[in-house]
């Protein structure tokens, strides 16, 4: 077996799997069993978008930690007055730059999902907030059925290390916003860790410039009937560095773009739980 599937499978086979079973979310006893009769034949390719600035001392903390079942790595750097773009290269000699002439995270990451080939993207920050080594864990809720599959800190197994009160609170308060206009039980809104198969992209449409594209993409993912699943993860500290997260003003921008995502019509209702039933992960519609 492949260092791909044995990560998968031990994602798949935790000790904490259990067979999940409320009033809306119908339990798929047999779904390891499915899993493999429908996956195991095709591995799917796997793109990571990283979007970059002045990230060059944090890149040495997650390159070389991406596993090497990856199929490739786009970083997508936004005019950086630093080595980023060098270092990139010494590390990973196959990275693909991609140069964002726009300011702004949302920016970056359209350009890397614009050229992205795998079947699976997966979107990493670059200060090393989000680790590499807990992939797995969305590729296998992907594989299990979901379309769209987000990171939590804010479930068993997850957690942080980089959040002040205000965020924290703010983060809580636009996640009760977002449950209220849109449905869905999301237990964490504003976090960059996703992943989600390329095909969903047209449903997606990200077209937002800044962080709030984490929001963006997490709305339009419930409005448009993908299936949705969350999975614990850790944020550690940035390594070196700024954040370039501002907390009032991003915060604002999120709030306008929950706003503006609930005036516009929706004529899709909402679908049954993604089939997901593995402990470590949390079907969120």
């Amino acid at each position: 077996m492949s260092s791909f599937w044995g990560a998968v499978q031990q994602a798949l086979w935790s000790p904490t799997a259990r067979v999940s079973q409320t009033p809306r979310q119908r339990s798929i006893e047999t779904s390891e069993t499915s899993f493999y009769s429908t996956h195991v034949s095709a591995q799917p390719t796997i793109s990571i978008v990283i979007p970059t600035l002045n990230e060059e001392e944090n890149l040495y903390h997650v390159l070389p930690r991406i596993p090497a079942w990856v199929h490739e790595v786009i970083l997508v750097d936004g005019r950086s007055t630093d080595r980023t773009v060098q270092v990139a290269r010494q590390l990973r000699p196959d990275i693909i730059i991609v140069e964002e002439l726009r300011h702004g995270k949302g920016a970056a990451l359209q350009a890397g999902f614009g050229a992205a080939s795998g079947d699976i993207i997966v979107m990493l920050d670059a200060d090393g907030s989000t680790d590499p080594s807990e992939m797995p864990l969305f590729i296998s809720a992907l594989l299990a059925g979901a379309d769209f599959c987000k990171g939590s800190r804010f479930m068993q197994g997850g957690g942080t290390a980089d959040m002040s009160f205000i965020r924290g609170l703010g983060n809580w308060g636009l996640t009760l916003f977002v449950r209220l206009l849109f449905g869905g039980r999301y237990s964490d809104l504003c976090y960059g860790y996703n992943a989600f198969w390329r095909r969903v992209l047209p449903q997606l449409n990200p077209d937002a410039d800044g962080f709030e594209i984490e929001t963006l993409l997490n709305v339009r993912a419930v409005r448009n009937g993908l299936k949705v699943a969350e999975v614990p993860s850790f944020e550690h500290a940035r390594v070196h560095g700024e954040s370039h997260l501002h907390a009032l003003r991003d915060g604002l921008r999120v709030l306008a773009t929950i706003l503006r995502e609930g005036l516009q019509p929706s004529s899709r209702a909402l679908p049954l739980p993604a089939p997901i039933s593995l402990g470590t992960l949390r079907r969120i519609k």
